[in-house]
């Protein structure tokens, strides 16, 4: 009796071993599985707990760890990758398409830096700039498509100044339909809200 005792209980311990080890390779297999953007989005996620970026103005969350070597430029040049992706209403998904805050969301998602999801959310994000004195990396803000309504509706990023013209990367819902480059001239002028930075000085070329 005694044998056919000690027999089962090493059978059992044997098996629960074996179970969960199981569950250990199961739960490491799908972390693995995750992709390089969900992972992104996990520790924004995290870290937001603490020190989520929209209940602090101007400031992007425990900037000196997570931007490293990471720079405006190097933003707006992943943002640039992005072009031709098509204007989808509410998507973040490249695969199917970006609204203008999606895609705002998705490139700085990329870089692990946490940002309000809406537009309307970036009226008072930030730090105020001087249309003369915007950057690459700070965002542009407009009204929507009725500008008699002076309300945030669409946004994008400053990709570049060149002879005193601004040019901006957005997903635009417009003839472009989906991520172009466009020059801040008269049709966007009229919806003017203001520029942007969310960027450290320290970390803004002169």
């Amino acid at each position: 009796m005694n044998k056919i005792l000690t027999i089962a209980f090493l059978f059992f311990s044997i098996t629960k071993v074996i179970v969960l080890a199981g569950c250990v390779n199961e739960n490491d297999s799908n972390s693995r599985s995750l992709s390089k953007d969900t992972l992104a989005i996990t520790t924004n996620n995290a870290d937001t707990s603490s020190t989520d970026i929209s209940e602090v103005p101007g400031k992007v969350n425990n900037i000196e760890k997570i931007y490293q070597k990471i720079e405006p430029d190097s933003l707006v040049a992943f943002a640039k990758t992005l072009t031709g992706i098509p204007y989808l209403y509410a998507s973040i998904d490249p695969a199917k398409g970006f609204d203008c805050s999606g895609f705002i969301t998705y490139v700085f998602n990329h870089f692990t830096i946490t940002v309000p999801r809406s537009s309307v959310e970036f009226t008072n994000y930030g730090r105020t700039i001087d249309s003369n004195d915007a950057k690459p990396g700070d965002l542009i803000l407009f009204t929507g498509t009725d500008s008699t309504i002076h309300v945030v509706g669409h946004m994008g990023i400053i990709e570049s100044k060149k002879e005193g013209l601004l040019y901006f990367i957005h997903a635009s819902s417009g003839k472009g339909k989906g991520v172009v480059i466009t020059p801040f001239e008269k049709y966007y002028r009229s919806r003017f809200v203001k520029i942007i930075r969310v960027f450290p000085e320290e970390f803004i070329t002169k």
